[in-house]
C-alpha cells in the first residue's frame, strides 16, 4: 500500500497518469498469489530440488543475454506487455542451494569447504554484472556471508574468505561497465550546496532535494514545497527512487516509519529463524531475511549518498513486476518455515561443528557397555 501512495504521488509529479500505479495493483494481485503459493507445500521439499532450481535459474539468467536490450541492459525476457527479469529469482534459489550445501556438515571439517559457497555466489554475479546490473550483484556476497554465520562456520574461516574476497575487488571493478564505475566515483565527488550537479550526480542531487522538500511531515499533511515542477523531477523515480518519493509524501517521520516497518519484518524473520531447529529451514530463514535487510540498507543508503548509485529496488514498494512476485515468494517461504519449525532427532542444531561430532570420538569400552 505504501507503493501505491508513493508510485500515485509520482503520477501527481509527473502528469503522465496512473500507468505504474494501476500495473502494480495487478502485480501485488500476483505476488499475493505466490506468497500463498509458497506458504502451502513443506519447505522440506525444496530441498531436494534446490539444485536444479539454481541451475535452472542460471540458466534462464544466461538466456536473458539472446533478447534484445532495454535502456542499455539484457536483463528482461520481453514476453508481449509482460516482462521478466530472472535476476530476481536467482536470489530465492540461491539461497534455497546455499543453504542445502551448509546443512552437510562434511565439506566443513576442512577450511577449503567455504570455498564452494563462495563459488555459488561468483557464479550469478558475474553473470548479473554484464547484462549490466550492479545492484542485484551486490546482495549475493552479504547474503552468503549471513548465511555462512548462520550456518556456524569459525570465524577464522570467515576471515580469511573475507581477505579472499576483497582481494578479488580489482577483478570485480574489471567486469563493472563504464557506467557502473561512474556511479561508485560519483559518490566520492557529491556536489556541495550551491554547486552544479554535473552528469553523472544528477539523480543524487535530485533525491535528496526531492526528500528534503517533503520537511517532516510531507506534501500530504502541509502541501507542495515549491511550484516549481523541475525541482520534483528525478529520474527512475518510480521504481529505485520510490523511497524519495515517499520522504517528500510523508515527510521524515514517514521515511523513518517506512524503516520501522522494514525493520518489523527484519526482526520477525530472524526470530523464526532462531526459532526453527531444522537445519535446512533455518539457514532459507536467516539467508532470506538477510537479502530483505541488504536490499532496504542499500537502497536507502544510494538515496541519501552514502551508498554508490546501483540501481537496485526497495523491497515491496519500488515498481516492478518481478521484484515484486520474488518478495512474495520470499515473505511465503519465511511463513513456511514458521509454520514448520521442525526438529532434529540427534545431534547438533547445525551440523557444523567446531569439534568432532559425538560417534566419531572413540568411546572406552566401560562407556560402551554402561550404554549396552
Amino acid at each position: 500500500m505504501l507503493g501505491w501512495v508513493g508510485l500515485g504521488r509520482y503520477a501527481d509529479l509527473t502528469g503522465g497518469g496512473d500507468h505504474f500505479l494501476r500495473q502494480q495493483m495487478v502485480w501485488s494481485l500476483v505476488a499475493a498469489g505466490a506468497m500463498l503459493a509458497a506458504m502451502l507445500p513443506s519447505y522440506r521439499v525444496l530441498s531436494r530440488w534446490s539444485y536444479g532450481l539454481l541451475v535452472v535459474a542460471l540458466f534462464l539468467l544466461a538466456l536473458a543475454y539472446l533478447f534484445p536490450p532495454i535502456h542499455g541492459a539484457k536483463r528482461w525476457f520481453r514476453l508481449g506487455p509482460v516482462g521478466f527479469q530472472p535476476s530476481e529469482f536467482v536470489k530465492i534459489a540461491f539461497v534455497l542451494a546455499l543453504a542445502r550445501y551448509l546443512t552437510d556438515r562434511e565439506p566443513f571439517r576442512r577450511p577449503v569447504g567455504v570455498l564452494v559457497p563462495l563459488g555459488m555466489a561468483l557464479v550469478p554475479v558475474l553473470l548479473i554484472l554484464r547484462q549490466p546490473n550492479l545492484g542485484t550483484a551486490v546482495l549475493f556476497v552479504p547474503v552468503l556471508f549471513g548465511t555462512l554465520f548462520a550456518a556456524g562456520v569459525r570465524r577464522g574461516d570467515l576471515a580469511w574468505l573475507t581477505l579472499l574476497g576483497l582481494s578479488s575487488l580489482p577483478l570485480l571493478w574489471t567486469q563493472m561497465s563504464g557506467e557502473q564505475r561512474s556511479r561508485v566515483t560519483a559518490m566520492f565527488s557529491q556536489p556541495g550546496p550551491g554547486e552544479a550537479a554535473r552528469a553523472e550526480t544528477y539523480q543524487l542531487r535530485q533525491a535528496k532535494q526531492m526528500m528534503a522538500l517533503g520537511g517532516v511531515w510531507g506534501s500530504l499533511w502541509t502541501g507542495q514545497s515549491v511550484e516549481n515542477p523541475a525541482a520534483y523531477h528525478l529520474p527512475e523515480a518510480q521504481s529505485d527512487f520510490i523511497f524519495c518519493v515517499l520522504v517528500e509524501r510523508l515527510g521524515l517521520v514517514g521515511g523513518g516509519v517506512v524503516l520501522g516497518l522494514y525493520g518489523v519484518m527484519v526482526w520477525r524473520g530472524l526470530a523464526i529463524a532462531a526459532a526453527t531447529r531444522e537445519p535446512f529451514g533455518r539457514l532459507v530463514a536467516a539467508g532470506l531475511t538477510a537479502m530483505l535487510a541488504v536490499q532496504v540498507l542499500v537502497n536507502a543508503g544510494m538515496t541519501v549518498g552514502l551508498l554508490p548509485v546501483v540501481g537496485l529496488s526497495l523491497p515491496l514498494v519500488s515498481y516492478g513486476g518481478s521484484g515484486l512476485v520474488t518478495q512474495g515468494l520470499l515473505i511465503g517461504l519465511l511463513v513456511n518455515v514458521a509454520v514448520r519449525p521442525g526438529y532434529e532427532v540427534a545431534g547438533e542444531p547445525f551440523r557444523y561443528v567446531s569439534r568432532p561430532a559425538a560417534r566419531d570420538v572413540a568411546q572406552p569400552p566401560s562407556a560402551v557397555r554402561g550404554a549396552a
